[in-house]
């Protein structure tokens, strides 16, 4: 009876041993996965700190960018409204058939002004034109002020739709190159800055690519033919430079 009961405790005693053991192995891994997690948890921690902090950093530069732009466009559109309103204030009581526009600062001569139907030969009465107005607009593009700003100015020529665009195109071309090369010959009346007009003067032709509507959206011939002078700021090519970073991050 005793022998039965020793071994009947003896079997008691293996299974709690084996059952102490086995929580003492799951605890021991229990302890082990919470370490890991605990690791895991810490990595995750850091690198979310680390991505925020890059964010951070990312998100100043970015404004501090925005901001230099900014003041970029201010002064680039502070020149520009500038400029614009001289030429405005210049030229709204004159005699001349010019048209200024308010937002570009485009000068638009009507074609009759300076050409006969089919030529590209400055008439007597562009020719006198000419000498009323270039004296005042270069003397305000190319003034001590502004002549810093300027990178182009640009003499354009238009054309109404009546014949072939190559046609058109060359006529264009002819007659803005024959306005520069009357501004530029050595007959025309001297005026200020004249010296340095060569390196910034251009001649373009469009043909009838940028008609003139009327109020009816038709295109209106008379105005169509025409004579445009024109001015890049140096700035221009940086602004748009910037509106593609605009458009860039806008995207991102």
């Amino acid at each position: 009876m005793a022998r039965g009961y020793r071994t009947a405790n003896r079997h008691h005693s293996t299974h709690e041993e084996e059952k102490e053991n086995f929580w003492v192995s799951y605890t021991d891994l229990m302890s082990g996965l919470l370490i890991i997690f605990a690791l895991v948890l810490m990595i995750a921690m850091f690198n979310m700190q680390s991505t925020f902090e890059e964010s951070s950093a990312v998100i100043a530069e970015k404004e501090e960018q925005l901001k230099k732009q900014d003041e970029m466009i201010k002064d680039l559109v502070g020149v520009k409204a500038e400029i614009i309103n001289q030429l405005v204030k210049t030229f709204q009581d004159s005699n001349l058939n010019i048209e200024v526009d308010k937002q570009t600062g485009a000068i638009r001569f009507s074609g009759g002004v300076f050409f006969e139907t089919n030529s590209s030969e400055v008439s007597a009465t562009g020719q006198q034109y000419l000498e009323n107005f270039i004296p005042k607009y270069i003397g305000i593009l190319l003034s001590e002020q502004f002549r810093d700003e300027i990178a182009q100015i640009v003499v354009e020529g238009h054309t109404d739709t009546e014949g072939g665009y190559l046609y058109n195109l060359q006529l264009s071309q002819d007659r803005a190159l024959s306005v520069v090369q009357k501004i530029s010959s050595p007959e025309f009346p001297d005026f200020t800055h004249r010296d340095q007009l060569a390196s910034v003067i251009t001649a373009n032709g469009r043909s009838f690519s940028v008609p003139i509507l009327n109020s009816e959206g038709q295109i209106d011939l008379e105005k169509s033919r025409r004579v445009e002078f024109k001015f890049r700021l140096k700035d221009d090519e940086v602004l748009e430079k910037i509106q593609e970073m605009v458009n860039e991050n806008a995207k991102q």
